[in-house]
């Protein structure tokens, strides 16, 4: 494997972590199946994550064509990816709700049997930033199977780990605290606004800018 290639998968497993976080997933997942028993929250998880596994793979597998339907080049997605992504980063550090991944606190009129589709699989999990930066890593392969693996290792990674963070969101909270979970989150906040800044600028460069 080339320098490159584990740069590459470094990029891409940090940001699956940061833009999924497994960690913030806990007390968001614990709000939407409060009033459900315990075995109801085990599969209301596992539906959640397996939808979101697919959504995901979905749009990774149709990006491309659908970059060609739109006529949108690459750099202008990379661009608008990077733009989405700085724009959650920043809510992460703040603390606010955001459109990739809002705050549910008003659904609490929501059916559990379609909580695992919405709001836990989308928009919380598989939400447009998700999309965005799946999307954004193909087209920085160029093809190369090996990046294309460490992607696709990258997110199944990241939503094992947010299967398991919500499955054991109670013993979680307990260790850590609220308050630990809104240091991770911030301090993923950061990393993620360096992606995306990084990802401005291949896109800028990629569109001949200098």
């Amino acid at each position: 494997m080339t320098d490159q290639q584990l740069h590459f998968a470094a990029t891409a497993f940090t940001t699956a972590f940061t833009i999924i976080d497994p960690l913030g997933m806990i007390p968001l997942s614990l709000a939407v199946t409060a009033r459900n028993t315990p075995a109801e929250r085990r599969a209301i998880v596992d539906r959640a994550v397996v939808i979101a596994g697919a959504i995901i793979f979905v749009m990774a597998s149709a990006g491309r064509a659908i970059f060609d339907y739109l006529g949108v080049t690459l750099p202008a997605f990379t661009i608008a990816g990077g733009i989405l992504l700085f724009l959650i980063a920043v809510d992460m550090l703040f603390a606010r709700p955001t459109g990739a991944k809002q705050d549910v606190g008003g659904e609490a009129g929501i059916e559990p049997a379609h909580v695992a589709v919405f709001p836990l699989a989308i928009p919380m999990i598989a939400g447009p930033g998700t999309i965005a930066t799946v999307l954004v890593l193909l087209n920085l392969t160029h093809g190369d199977m090996i990046e294309l693996a460490m992607i696709f290792a990258g997110y199944t990674a990241a939503l094992f780990v947010a299967w398991l963070c919500m499955r054991a969101g109670t013993i979680i909270l307990l260790a850590i605290g609220t308050t630990g979970i809104h240091v991770v989150t911030r301090l993923l906040g950061v990393i993620l606004a360096a992606l995306a800044v990084q990802f401005v600028l291949n896109g800028l460069r990629a569109a001949g800018f200098p």
